[in-house]
Formats: C-alpha cells, sequence, structure tokens
C-alpha cells in the first residue's frame, strides 16, 4: 500500500546520503562536514533527481540545535557564563555593529535600500550556533577559558538577534517613507515598547529558570533515577530538553537553542548531568548532520557564476572582515592571541539566525530576493570553509605572538592565566604555543585526567613512580598545578605535546579519554616516536578495542570486562578462570 511519507524519506535520505558524501569527505582528508552540505545540494530543489521537503529539514534541523545547546548547557555553570561576561558582552555587541556596518556598505553599493542593508548586515554578523559548537567540541575545546568565551559569545549573539527579530516590524516604518509629521514619532514608541516587553519576557524567563528551574529539574531527574527505568530516564532528559527550549519559545519569546542552553546549564547542577550528556548524545549528532543537509538545500549552485562579485564580497565579509573585527575586539580587551584567534576562526561563518532574519526583511519588504540568495551562498560557502580557517589560525598563532610579543611586551589577562609565578606574559604564550619538553625520563605519559585518569593518577602518586599528564581542560590543568604534578596544556593529538612529554625516554602511555578516534590517533604519533613504548588504553565495546590494537596499543582495557571480573572475583568457591579485561 502506497503512503505518503515526506518526513520519512527526508530522513532516509538525508542521513544516508550525508553518510555516503560524508565517508567521502573523510577519506580525502575533508572535514565531514563538507560532505554533509554537499548532501543537501543533491536534495535541493536545483539539483535533479529526488527532492526533499524543505520546511520539514528546518524543522529538523531545529531539533538539532536544540539538543546541541541542551548539550553545551550540561557543561557549562552560571559561574562559567558569568566569568566570561566582560569580554562576551562588549565583544560580541561590537562585533555585531561593525560587522553590519560591513555588510551595510555592501548593500548600498549593490543600490538597496538603508532597511535592506540593516538586514543583511545583521544576517552577516551572526554566526551559526550548530558550526561553532561542532567546531569546539572536535577540538575539546567547550570546557577550556577559550571554549567559555566563545560560547558567552555565542549565547550574546542569539540575544541581539532576538531583539532584532523584534525590532524589524518597527524598524521597517522607520525607514519606509513617512506619511506626515504625526506618524513620525509613531514607530520609535513601538521601539520602545516592543524593546521594553522583549527584554522584560527574556528577564523573566531567565529568572524562572535560575529560580525554579535549579530547583525542580534536579529533582525531577533524581525523582526518575529512583524508578530504575534506564528508558524514562532517558525520555525525561528529552522531554525536558525539548518541552524547555519550545516553551522559551512560545511563552517567552526566547530562541529554541537559547531555552535548551538554559536548560542543561541548570541541568548541570545535578550530579546525573554526566549521564544525561551521555543519553542525548547520538540524537544530537544525527540532528546536528540534519542541519547541514538543510542548509545544503537552500544553496542554488549557479549564483556563483550569476554573480561571482556579490557572493565573494559577501564570503569576504563572512570570512575575513568579521573574524577580523572579532580578532582586534578580543586583543583589544587584553586576551591572548590563542584565545582572539579561536573567536576569529569560529564567528567566520553563518547559519541559523541569518535565515531568519532574511525570511522575516523578505517579508516585510525589506531585502530584495538577491539578498536573500547571497546570505544563502555565504552560509554554505563559509561553513565549507570554517575547517580551512581553523587550521590557518592555528599555523598563523605562533607567527602573531612572536610578532606581538616582540612589539607589545607582556598581555596581562595572559599572565593571569598563567599559574606560574614570575613567568611573564610573553613567556607564558610561548610555553602554551611551543611546551616545554620535560626532563623526566623512565616516567608514565598519562592522557586525561576525568574520572578514569583521576584515579589513575592517585595510584601513580601513591607508588612514587614519576608522571605527567596531558590534559587541556583548564580546570584540571590548573587542579594538576596545584597539586605540584607536572602537566602539559593541550590536546594529546598534537605530535609535538607527545614530543615534549618526552615519550622517546618514557616507561609507558596511558590513554585515559573516552574517546576512542582521539585514542586511536594518539596511538599512532606515539609509536612513530618510541616503536617500543607500552602503550594502554581504554574503550567501551569490542569494536574500539579492535580499533585500538589495529592502531598499536598494546592493551586495551574495556569498561564492561573490568567490572564483570571484579564481580566474578566475589563470587564464594574456588577461583574460577575468567578471560582478561585486557586485549593484547
Amino acid at each position: 500500500m502506497p503512503h505518503h511519507t515526506p518526513l520519512i524519506a527526508m530522513i532516509v535520505m538525508g542521513l544516508v546520503l550525508a553518510f555516503l558524501f560524508g565517508a567521502i569527505a573523510t577519506r580525502l582528508r575533508v572535514s565531514p562536514l563538507v560532505g554533509y552540505l554537499l548532501a543537501g545540494v543533491v536534495v535541493g530543489p536545483f539539483t535533479p533527481g529526488f527532492v526533499g521537503d524543505q520546511n520539514l529539514a528546518n524543522e529538523l534541523a531545529e531539533i538539532g540545535v536544540i539538543l546541541l545547546m541542551f548539550g553545551v548547557g550540561l557543561h557549562f555553570s552560571l559561574k562559567d557564563l558569568l566569568s566570561v561576561r566582560a569580554i562576551a558582552i562588549p565583544g560580541a555587541i561590537a562585533q555585531i555593529a561593525l560587522a553590519t556596518i560591513l555588510g551595510m556598505g555592501l548593500a548600498l553599493g549593490l543600490g538597496w535600500s538603508v532597511a535592506g542593508g540593516v538586514v543583511f548586515g545583521l544576517a552577516l554578523s551572526v554566526a551559526s550556533t550548530v558550526v561553532l559548537l561542532r567546531a569546539m567540541q572536535e577540538r575539546r575545546l567547550v570546557e577550556t577559558e577559550r571554549g567559555r568565551i566563545a560560547v558567552g559569545w555565542l549565547i550574546v549573539e542569539d540575544l541581539a538577534m532576538v531583539l532584532a527579530l523584534v525590532l524589524l516590524p518597527a524598524m521597517g516604518e522607520i525607514f519606509a517613507p513617512a506619511e506626515g509629521a504625526a506618524t513620525a514619532s509613531q514607530p520609535s514608541i513601538e521601539i520602545l515598547t516592543a524593546l521594553g516587553i522583549t527584554l522584560g519576557k527574556v528577564a523573566i524567563f531567565i529568572g524562572l529558570m535560575l529560580l525554579v528551574g535549579r530547583r525542580v529539574i534536579p529533582w525531577a531527574l533524581h525523582y526518575v533515577v529512583h524508578t530504575g527505568s534506564r528508558e524514562l530516564f532517558r525520555l525525561s532528559v528529552l522531554a525536558i530538553a525539548l518541552g524547555i527550549a519550545f516553551g522559551a519559545a512560545k511563552l517567552f519569546g526566547v530562541s529554541f537553542a537559547l531555552g535548551a542552553f538554559f536548560a542543561g546549564m541548570v541541568m548541570s547542577e545535578s550530579p546525573l548531568s554526566h549521564e544525561a550528556a551521555n543519553e542525548t548524545l547520538p540524537l544530537r549528532d544525527a540532528f546536528a548532520v540534519l542541519f547541514f543537509v538543510s542548509v545544503g538545500m537552500l544553496v542554488d549552485p549557479m549564483i556563483i557564476l550569476r554573480e561571482p562579485f556579490p557572493v565573494f564580497a559577501t564570503l569576504f565579509i563572512i570570512v575575513i572582515g568579521k573574524s577580523l573585527a572579532a580578532f582586534l575586539i578580543v586583543l583589544a580587551f587584553r586576551h591572548p592571541v590563542g584565545t582572539a584567534l579561536l573567536i576569529s576562526a569560529s564567528l567566520a561563518q553563518i547559519g541559523e539566525f541569518s535565515f531568519i532574519l532574511v525570511a522575516l526583511g523578505l517579508s516585510l519588504g525589506m531585502l530584495p530576493e538577491e539578498g536573500r540568495d547571497l546570505v544563502l551562498a555565504g552560509a554554505i560557502l563559509s561553513i565549507m570553509l570554517n575547517p580551512l580557517v581553523f587550521t590557518a589560525a592555528d599555523r598563523l598563532r605562533p607567527w602573531i605572538e612572536r610578532r606581538l610579543g616582540r612589539e607589545s611586551g607582556e598581555i596581562p589577562s595572559q599572565a593571569a592565566e598563567s599559574p606560574e609565578a614570575g613567568v611573564t606574559a610573553e613567556a607564558a604564550l610561548e610555553m602554551k604555543a611551543k611546551p616545554k619538553p620535560t626532563g623526566l625520563s623512565g616516567h608514565v605519559v598519562l592522557v586525561g585526567y576525568g574520572r578514569v585518569g583521576h584515579l589513575v593518577g592517585d595510584a601513580l602518586t601513591a607508588r612514587g613512580q614519576p608522571f605527567l599528564v596531558i590534559e587541556d581542560v583548564d580546570k584540571r590543568v590548573a587542579e594538576l598545578r596545584e597539586k605540584g604534578i607536572e602537566v602539559i596544556d593541550g590536546n594529546a593529538t598534537r605530535p609535538d605535546l607527545l614530543a615534549a612529554a618526552g615519550l622517546d625516554r618514557a616507561a609507558q602511555l596511558i590513554i585515559a579519554i573516552p574517546n576512542v578516534f582521539e585514542a586511536g590517533g594518539i596511538v599512532d604519533i606515539a609509536r612513530r616516536i618510541n616503536p617500543n613504548l607500552d602503550i594502554v588504553a581504554r574503550a567501551h565495546a569490542d569494536a574500539e578495542v579492535d580499533h585500538l590494537l589495529k592502531h598499536g596499543a598494546n592493551m586495551v582495557i574495556m569498561g564492561e570486562r573490568e567490572i564483570a571480573r571484579g564481580m566474578i572475583e566475589r563470587i564464594p568457591g574456588p577461583a574460577v578462570e575468567t578471560a582478561s579485561p585486557l586485549a593484547s
């Protein structure tokens, strides 16, 4: 029996093609995001063959944004958010203003109205939530100081765009030809009224989340856990994330993303937040992929041939103009070069809020259709280029730090971040860019100081075994230094960090991070540095064990086997020979 299944068709075609193109992109050493975007182009209305339902794709993508922001909120606290307000609030506002001016300049050059220029500039000024957070997560930067600044910056941008969406209709009347002096002051009154109502709704929502949500949400999670149903716990997490996001949008006029972020941030105060994050991870990844597919569907590839100059001018504003503005703003606030480069690279793209602004501008008659096409083309091109922007930022960082170090001397904020007394900011920057090689020999190198790494570190300390830790979460780095434990700050997938850890003369490498793909890369690099090194890693499944062994690990410990062995050892009676938890 035939069925009308546009939703199923959209999900199936989107995920299948995203997988195929993403796999090809990975094989070509390109970010899989490029493959997801190309999958969207294939199912879009501008290419032959199957055409997906754009409205359904947009709604599926919105779910991805909600879940992604909820996941980020789970790793955040109110203290983390407030700690970056001094840079995130003025920095984001200044960057939005500068990018809007650049967009208005291009719009006026193309002969558009001032109102069209305002909408166009605002659309170019705001970064994509999904792209920024995926980039942060891939580099394990969400929990670092730089990552918190980027997320705080994103939250301010979202709030600014919420206000812009409310104020655009009134702004349209201001820019429209005046019909008479009596009505000239009416738009100003409407703007002030709309602004007051919007700010009041946002304040009420945030107040409810902080005063009521902080008590109700953790209590609800604990109640569900006591039922003993894992399925019900997973359902409760999704219900809280989606329900609060939807209620925030419908009742308070706040974006879905912002509502989900505060839901996650409140839930982070519960001891069950780690389990909640794990339960939503598969859905977050799947719907985030559908977001990129939905973006690709919007793009007409032929616009590059029809209007090459406006397209590349738009792309220049997004990738160069906006990023340069953010870079200079962050430096002006006396933050390190690394932070400035990270923020500027993160903002070198546009996404979901840009599309909403364009749609509203078109409906109000403020923006010509050409503006929509340019924004869509700029979005997909900037998202495709974003991984290259991060690569370029990483390569430019040492050169820029050396130049600024010679020309501007010490940078106070970096000195504050450096825990070593008497170390200048310039020296701290240099140490972070090029870690100081350890003087240890015959030591253990421990990668990751989370729940597992912390236990391993305590055991090594108790045995008097010399060791050092490679860790990229600022709080853990500070904790290790307070304990007097040698630590290298950064991601262990960097060959220079592993070389600085003295792997060529180390006794053992213990990889305690849960990400099997990062762990495989670390094993590869370590094995090249020291072919005889004893490498121990962790895994959660047989396939992960095989993956790490294939890359060169000597032992892979799977948690489930270790738990089973501990239980079996407690069984009364003669000892039973059990399978070792160590795969070798």
